[in-house]
């Protein structure tokens, strides 16, 4: 077992010089102004691409210009508004109920904490971390989102497919000081080089493909 990590730990630092010469700068793709905008971002990016997030907060944001406009937001038009994106019911109930309990439980103040975080609606490790490393400049774990996760995976990183259980798999073969632009640098990889369908004919890290 000793072995099969050093192995990944070598693996990884390899993946990680070829990400950073690919893209030495990285931030999120999400737009936004606040740190709640933020968290409302995040929460509607699960089973959409940021692209689409934006086309939609473009507007929501003009729409409700504070979480109190959210908290009282009909949920049915509110739900209208997010339509565009998978899972809009339910992501509008959890932004609403989120946005309750920011007012009601944290003064109005996006929590700076893993555990604060993950306790609200709609919130699990890949968005705690997210707001964590952006917003508040914290860094407490991986963000795991789909590309890391395929992307880990194909790359032999891991074997699992939990995404908590993929975020501690990293985190043990990975620099804390990479953690927070290791996310950003996937998510770009797999974007611009190697989605979901890529044969890896021309993929820059194709070297690293688990055969």
């Amino acid at each position: 077992m000793r072995d099969e990590n050093t192995e990944r730990k070598n693996k990884a630092e390899n993946i990680l010089k070829g990400l950073k010469k690919l893209f030495p700068q990285t931030k999120t793709a999400l737009e936004y102004s606040t740190p709640w905008e933020l968290l409302v971002a995040v929460i509607l990016s699960a089973r959409n691409t940021d692209k689409k997030v934006n086309e939609v907060t473009k507007n929501l944001f003009k729409k409700y210009k504070a979480i109190g406009d959210f908290k009282n937001a009909d949920l049915r038009e509110l739900e209208n508004d997010l339509s565009r994106l998978g899972l809009f019911r339910q992501k509008a109930k959890f932004i609403k109920e989120t946005a309750k309990a920011i007012l009601e439980k944290h003064k109005g103040k996006v929590p700076n904490s893993m555990k604060e975080l993950i306790n609200l609606p709609g919130v699990g490790r890949k968005t705690a971390n997210i707001i964590l490393g952006n917003v508040y400049k914290i860094v407490e774990g991986i963000a795991v989102d789909t590309h890391v996760t395929r992307l880990s995976r194909l790359f032999g990183l891991t074997e699992n497919k939990d995404p908590n259980k993929i975020e501690k798999d990293l985190m043990e073969i990975l620099p804390k000081s990479e953690w927070f632009d290791f996310t950003n640098r996937m998510i770009a990889y797999g974007r611009s080089y190697c989605s979901a369908h890529c044969r890896h004919v021309s993929c820059p890290l194709r070297s690293f493909i688990q055969k």
